[in-house]
């Protein structure tokens, strides 16, 4: 009796360590593990990508609106995905620790994995789409209405969220959302400013172009957040991925809009040292954007990059001088505060006596 009870302990404890094993094989196949990282991680993470975000643009705006010869941007985008390509790869060899794990990543994940190219050559795709439709757009409506109209991508990224990462969203999360969308419209809208044009526009398609382009965008984001925490794949190895189909789309780009000129004046024409360190702060940003990503989701992006448009805002009132107008509402207000004002008995003496 007791050896039958034994035995039947006995198998009953390998049955259940079997039942273990498989239970987290399975989980290893269906879902990947989830990394643990700390908040401190992700609000550094954060931080450092609305700095380099705000930075970015200041340091932009301040090439494209020098005296000296104007660079040709899309082969600034093109280097921009040369180093992004380049320091992953760099920090792939790092993570790996070996030559030999280093190459083998690169064989199995890279150079093996046609289907994982393609794959992520989809956001590319879609942002190049996205950087069209926003030429487009610009090229039928006024700047103000279209910097307020593409601001639906935040609302359009919650929704992809929803929609393809079968998230819920709470009703403060969607008031957050909406009351950001109207913040940054509220930072970048001139209702003063309409552009003389000599060409002839077409709003409908303007406004057609902003939507294509708004649909992109929060696809593309959510898209990547999903293959990024699809599976186990590092992420370095996923950044080089779609980096290398971003070269060849920018690479398409750049001769499709600029190729005569380049060839007459060369594809680094017009870049200075300040230039380079506007590629530079492009290059660290997208890597930094990536981990956000990775470790949050793209709403907190978003949250993020309104950030660094009021830190930019006001970086150029004390850079650049920009001046930031009072409605025309509130000008008639002050108007007539300061028509009421009550004046002093010697400055009404003056006054009737200036004759």
């Amino acid at each position: 009796m007791t050896t039958r009870r034994r035995s039947r302990v006995s198998r009953g404890r390998r049955a259940e360590g079997a039942c273990v094993s498989s239970a987290r094989g399975c989980r290893g196949t269906m879902a990947a593990p989830r990394e643990n990282v700390s908040l401190l991680f992700k609000l550094y993470c954060l931080a450092v990508m609305t700095l380099v975000a705000a930075a970015y643009t200041i340091a932009l705006r301040y090439t494209r609106t020098s005296d000296r010869e104007l660079y040709f941007s899309t082969t600034a985008v093109c280097v921009t995905e040369v180093i992004k390509l380049l320091l992953s790869v760099g920090i792939l060899a790092k993570e790996t620790g070996s030559p030999g794990r280093f190459k083998a990543s690169l064989r199995e994940n890279v150079l093996g994995s046609p289907k994982e190219l393609m794959k992520l050559s989809v956001p590319s795709l879609v942002y190049a789409v996205q950087n069209n439709m926003a030429f487009l757009a610009l090229s039928n409506l006024d700047a103000a209405v279209y910097q307020v109209t593409y601001q639906l991508k935040i609302p359009c990224t919650a929704l992809c969220t929803v929609l393809m990462l079968n998230r819920t969203l709470s009703k403060l999360q969607w008031i957050s959302v909406f009351m950001l969308c109207g913040g940054v419209i509220l930072v970048q809208w001139e209702p003063a400013q309409a552009t003389k044009v000599v060409v002839e526009q077409n709003p409908l398609l303007g406004f057609g172009a902003v939507a294509i382009a708004v649909l992109c965008s929060g696809f593309a984001g959510v898209y990547f957040e999903k293959v990024l925490k699809s599976s186990d794949t590092s992420l370095w190895v996923r950044n080089i991925q779609m980096y290398l189909s971003g070269i060849v789309v920018t690479l398409v780009g750049v001769y499709l809009s600029d190729g005569a000129e380049i060839n007459e004046k060369g594809f680094f024409y017009g870049y200075t040292y300040y230039v380079w360190f506007v590629i530079f702060l492009a290059s660290v940003g997208g890597l930094y954007t990536s981990v956000v990503v990775k470790y949050t989701d793209n709403i907190m992006k978003g949250f993020s990059a309104a950030a660094a448009i009021v830190l930019s805002t006001i970086a150029s009132v004390m850079l650049f001088g920009l001046q930031i107008r009072v409605s025309h509402g509130e000008r008639r207000r002050r108007k007539k505060k300061k028509a009421t004002w009550p004046t002093s008995p010697l400055a009404n003496f003056i006054s009737q006596n200036e004759d």
